[in-house]
């Protein structure tokens, strides 16, 4: 890899770092009349539709850099390393992860379209490969 391909697989992972912290931290979001309308409290897990768009885009990106499952899943990698830090070593002893169906509904949406996207690239790769 070039410095310039070094330096933007470098800002992906930064990237994959902050979308994990904000999705876990506006996970709990709420229509309780708070920072959303009051709706009867029902749970607004936006942040899991957010990951279903990034982790994929940031896998793809990645793959584009270098087509090998290590680089493209990156990202992806990031991301959950980043998630398991904040159940494992929280501040302060408090409890991040809510152990409810919002945390697997958000690992689900950033993890399974990420993962077909990383299977997409090294198909392509296997593919370009065969032709040569």
């Amino acid at each position: 890899m070039t410095t310039g391909e070094r330096v933007r697989y470098g800002g992906l992972l930064a990237a994959s770092v902050v979308l994990a912290v904000f999705e876990l931290f506006f996970l709990p979001l709420r229509f309780d009349g708070r920072v959303l309308p009051d709706l009867w409290a029902l749970p607004f897990p936006i942040t899991a539709v957010l990951a279903g768009f990034t982790m994929p885009w940031l896998v793809v990106r990645a793959g584009r850099i270098k087509a090998k499952a290590s680089v493209a899943g990156g990202p992806l990698y990031i991301w959950l390393a980043t998630l398991f830090a904040f159940v494992v070593v929280a501040p302060g002893g408090d409890m991040i992860i809510m152990t409810n169906w919002r945390t697997l509904l958000l690992l689900a949406a950033a993890v399974f379209p990420a993962t077909v996207k990383i299977g997409d690239i090294l198909a392509a790769a296997t593919k370009a490969a065969a032709r040569d």
